[in-house]
């Protein structure tokens, strides 16, 4: 901010006479303008105030302040935090000693306040809302406040002292405390106090209990009062008030979900402040081009940061904080809003505040309105270092356009959509002749769809409004299902949507969403258009619509160290509240799950590509609970557990699906004599944590299986007992699972310690002729369990020439010529194993490349499945004929 043109004594007429008026003061204000005016000792500056009683220093301190701002502002010395925090602090003292003097006062004329039940004594608990709640107060605003206290009961009232109850005396003390900050005397003021935002309003009583504010909020709170509790802060109180507070307005603020229906109420509200600013102009023109409460001004950058606290605060801790420009940044951060959308919300806020501060500076007084004196108008821009009117109001107007641009991006209104459904009691003819004109070949179906979902139970139940903005959906969405799906995928993605709406019928949250970001109701089209799964996951997820806002979701890798550490930091914060972590866990898994997804169906990923990724996932997750699950153990012996989850399967070869069991084992090294059964209850735990039916869904199934002597054996193993087994006991059928299995997470000692055992049995050198016969011979048990129900179409995981068959030449390579040729020990899949023993020379390299092109185009078509939701994934015999000859071609070749 450039310094003013005009010296404080020219520019603030309040200044001015304040320094004429002693001869002293301009000493005074030199040696107090000295150092940042947030730092001050209010209590020093007071005791020097002397031969006046405490509340009139209190206005000569605040005289003397009010010129140091001015000063320090106009001079270049203090910004806009310093000039706020200074203001606001001086508030908050000012408060603090004014109440105490007030206390005591009261107390001797009838006695302490005692709560009835705790039988403690009670005090008053003053809450500062608007400006003040957020340290952001104007120099020449008003305060707005709220009297609380914890108890009702009576005052403990002595010798020729009046009994009160708590209301009265609470009553009587805030009487007092706003009569010695605003009582106007020959240095004017202190503060205004306004404390229109009590419970009740003008109507209610000036304190109130803690249990009638959380009665009057559950039963009574308005809309627009969430928006004013979320600046709420305690100034003074008990601890255990403030505490009991917090845990009363939370809940009623910030909703556990994503509340997007505040987008249409902070809509609403604006636009009636704004019909009456309107009115005020129209009827008194020099209270035109209001900069706080106009198009473009201060309020509308407040509300641009209220409706991410209030959508997601309930959820977002960081954005609960009441200060605008501390939101501002925390919604940069989180990447909410693009980074220069911030930065110049944070320069306009700036500069009106600035302007603000400077058109009060001039006579004390609260005006957020530019003069009509074009003098006036001149000593302004002087002040806010622009040399002549004209280049104030074009930056003014420049700062206006920008915020109401940014405001319009957030709160206009929804476009409505073209063509009307009709009625959802109209006739079956209607309804059919509409969706034959929306596109659809199967109208008479399509419209059958539509007609279930407006009389189901669930939608018949919910209100007019609901109804309303549920149809509003299905009118723009029918377009967009035109759009994106396939004529013939049209009724199924109408199916798929109607089932959608359904679910989320009555989350009126959910349908807000939708309304207010069209582009997401796209973008739920297009996934539901092309893939089954993702409805079904979308329809048991629904609060996985909030991930689709943000564009970087369908372009950004996830930065997997990042997640760990973000993981690791919110369980930790609910250290000791496990049901929240179980939470955590599902929440985070399953929007990047979400995030896959998304980006699988924009084509961002390969199969293996993805697999990977998947599996990057699964390993942030089982590396995030081991710890966690480890601290509820209340017996443990140590601070870190030596215990170590390995991986088998699909996540040992990482080669993970969507909806993929965990296949794993346990293993521990601690001599500790109790230490087994002390890991038993961990890797417990850690399957209970994973596979728990939680509010938000599970993680894994988990499947335990390959432990040593599997079903029969212990859960968990110890190091030495697992080399025992795998070197001494261990089935061939084990020795193929190992070739794709790895150190997943924990103690990481432990991991390398397996590597080498695995290494170790992997180079084993075996009987050629006994190896084909234990792997054909398992081959052949699971084809007689896995029996194809449907011959006339080929399952792409089990039948002869499917993937399994290639998992098994993969390793039965690895087990015959490891002990040779170590480097075949490596996980690095079925497809880069394949090449490797091609380059060997231990397999024709023309066969192994084809049956490396054939695995890699049947788990595509496995994935496609998947997709669909179909639980075994089977094709014509003839689409795939190529593929299973490839397969079993190079079974012939390897196994006979």
């Amino acid at each position: 901010m450039p310094a003013s043109l005009l010296p404080p004594i020219q520019a603030s007429r309040f200044c001015s006479r304040w320094l004429q008026a002693d001869s002293q003061r301009p000493a005074q204000l030199a040696e107090v303008c000295r150092q940042p005016l947030h730092t001050l000792d209010f209590g020093a500056l007071l005791a020097a105030q002397q031969g006046h009683n405490t509340a009139h220093a209190m206005r000569r301190l605040r005289n003397l302040l009010l010129c140091a701002i001015i000063t320090r502002d106009l001079d270049g010395r203090a910004d806009l935090s310093e000039v706020m925090q200074s203001i606001s602090r001086f508030a908050d003292f000012a408060i603090a000693t004014l109440l105490a003097e007030c206390s005591a006062e009261a107390k001797s004329l009838y006695g302490a306040p005692v709560g009835e039940e705790s039988g403690g004594e009670q005090h008053l608990l003053v809450v500062g809302m608007g400006k003040l709640g957020a340290h952001e107060l104007n120099v020449s605003s008003d305060i707005d406040l709220i009297f609380l206290y914890g108890e009702n009961g009576e005052t403990q009232a002595g010798a020729g002292q009046k009994s009160l109850s708590n209301h009265e005396y609470f009553i009587r003390l805030g009487k007092k405390l706003i009569g010695a900050l605003s009582e106007i005397g020959e240095d004017g003021f202190c503060f205004r106090v306004d404390m229109m935002l009590r419970p009740h309003g003008k109507s209610g009583p000036l304190a109130a209990s803690l249990a009638m504010l959380e009665e009057y909020l559950l039963l009574q709170g308005r809309e627009w009062e969430r928006y004013a509790w979320v600046k709420a802060r305690a100034i003074c109180g008990a601890a255990a008030d403030i505490a009991a507070l917090q845990d009363i307005v939370r809940p009623f603020v910030y909703r556990r979900y994503l509340d997007y229906g505040v987008i249409d109420s902070l809509r609403t509200l604006h636009s009636q402040i704004r019909a009456e600013v309107v009115r005020q102009e129209r009827t008194r023109p020099e209270h035109s081009n209001n900069i706080k409460l106009g198009r473009g001004g201060i309020r509308e950058i407040e509300f641009l940061t209220q409706v991410f606290q209030l959508i997601r605060g309930g959820r977002e801790a960081e954005l609960r904080h009441p200060a605008t420009r501390h939101t501002l940044d925390v919604l940069d951060a989180m990447g909410l809003l693009e980074a220069g959308v911030v930065a110049r919300l944070q320069q306009c806020y700036a500069f009106l505040r600035n302007l603000e501060h400077r058109l009060q500076y001039v006579d004390d007084a609260q005006t957020h309105m530019l003069p009509q004196d074009a003098a006036e108008l001149s000593r302004i821009a002087q002040m806010m270092g622009f040399a002549d009117s004209a280049a104030l109001l074009q930056q003014l107007q420049a700062t206006r356009s920008e915020v109401a641009e940014q405001f319009d991006a957030m709160f206009a209104a929804p476009d409505e959509a073209d063509g009307a459904l009709p009625d959802s009691n109209a006739e079956t003819a209607e309804w059919r002749a509409h969706m034959q004109e929306q596109g659809f070949a199967d109208a008479a179906a399509a419209a059958h769809l539509l007609q279930a979902l407006f009389a189901s139970p669930k939608v018949s139940a919910i209100s007019a409004a609901g109804r309303e903005r549920l149809q509003t959906l299905v009118q723009q969405a029918l377009p967009l299902i035109v759009q994106h799906a396939k004529p013939e995928q049209r009724n199924a993605c109408l199916a798929r949507l109607t089932d959608f709406f359904e679910a989320i019928a009555r989350r009126a949250a959910y349908l807000s969403l939708l309304i207010e970001y069209p582009h997401t109701l796209q973008r739920v089209v297009q996934m539901l258009a092309a893939s089954g799964w993702a409805a079904q996951f979308l329809n048991q997820h629904p609060i996985l619509l909030d991930e689709l806002l943000d564009d970087r979701l369908l372009l950004a890798p996830t930065d997997w160290p990042q997640l760990a550490q973000q993981i690791a930091t919110e369980l930790q914060q609910a250290a000791g509240d496990t049901e929240r972590q179980l939470d955590i866990l599902r929440e985070v898994h399953h929007a990047q799950l979400f995030h896959l997804l998304a980006q699988d169906l924009n084509g961002a990923w390969q199969v293996e590509a993805l697999a990977d990724q998947l599996s990057y996932l699964a390993d942030a997750i089982v590396a995030a609970i081991i710890p966690a699950a480890w601290a509820t153990l209340a017996q443990r012996h140590r601070e870190t557990p030596r215990f170590a989850v390995i991986a088998y399967g699909r996540l040992g070869g990482k080669e993970l699906g969507y909806v993929s069991d965990l296949d794993v084992i346990f293993l521990y090294e601690d001599e500790e004599q109790e230490a087994q059964a002390l890991y038993v209850k961990l890797a417990q735990r850690f399957i209970t944590w994973m596979t728990t039916h939680t509010p938000a869904g599970i993680l894994f199934d988990i499947d335990t299986a390959l432990r040593p002597d599997g079903a029969s054996g212990t859960l968990v193993s110890s190091v030495a007992a697992f080399a025992r087994y795998q070197h001494e006991s261990a089935w061939v059928w084990e020795h193929q699972a190992l070739t794709r299995a790895r150190f997943c997470a924990g103690d990481a000692a432990i991991g390398a310690r397996f590597e080498q055992i695995r290494n170790q049995v992997l180079c084993k050198v075996r009987d050629e002729a006994k190896l084909k016969e234990e792997v054909c011979a398992m081959r052949q048990r699971m084809r007689q369990a896995q029996r194809n129900p449907d011959a006339a179409l080929f399952e792409l995981k089990s039948d002869p020439g499917g993937m399994i068959d290639c998992e098994f030449i993969v390793q039965y390579l690895v087990l015959r010529h490891a002990a040779q040729y170590p480097q075949l020990t490596e996980n690095l899949g079925n497809i880069a194993l394949l090449k490797r023993a091609a380059n060997l020379g231990l397999i024709d390299i023309d066969a192994a490349q084809n049956a490396a092109d054939a695995y890699r185009s049947l788990r595509r078509l496995q994935h496609k499945s998947r997709l669909q939701g179909e639980e075994r994934a089977r094709v014509p015999h003839e689409e795939v004929a190529t593929e299973s000859r490839a397969i079993r071609e190079l079974w012939q070749l390897v196994l006979g």
